[in-house]
């Protein structure tokens, strides 16, 4: 008398190379994803738009605005403080979406990237 198996049992060598080709894709779709992401620009403002930061994918930053009314010579400690808030938000928008992107790909599942 044979044992009978659930669905999705006793074609193991079939299933595994469909996993592995499943997890070749995925990981095809996050390295050109992770591509695209480098490419991406985020930009964020502090202060009401006195200073501007901008990040690429990479979270190195590539470009910073200051206007001149925040330069208050008396009160430098508040334009720094607007620089890290510029600066850490943009980074936070960069990390998000790479966050959302790579969960797209990957179905949620929590992969080093």
């Amino acid at each position: 008398m044979k044992a009978r198996l659930p669905q999705g049992y006793g074609s193991g060598a079939g299933n595994m190379q469909s996993m592995m080709k499943q997890a070749q894709k995925m990981q095809e779709d996050m390295t050109a994803m992770q591509a695209q992401l480098e490419q991406r620009t985020y930009t964020a403002t502090a202060g009401g738009g006195m200073v501007s930061a901008t990040v690429d994918g990479t979270h190195l930053l590539k470009a910073m605005e200051i206007k001149p009314e925040a330069c208050d010579p008396d009160d430098t400690e508040m334009l720094a403080d607007l620089v890290t808030a510029a600066v850490n938000e943009a980074i936070r928008k960069a990390v998000a979406d790479s966050e959302e992107e790579m969960n797209r790909i990957t179905g949620g599942m929590k992969l080093p990237f």
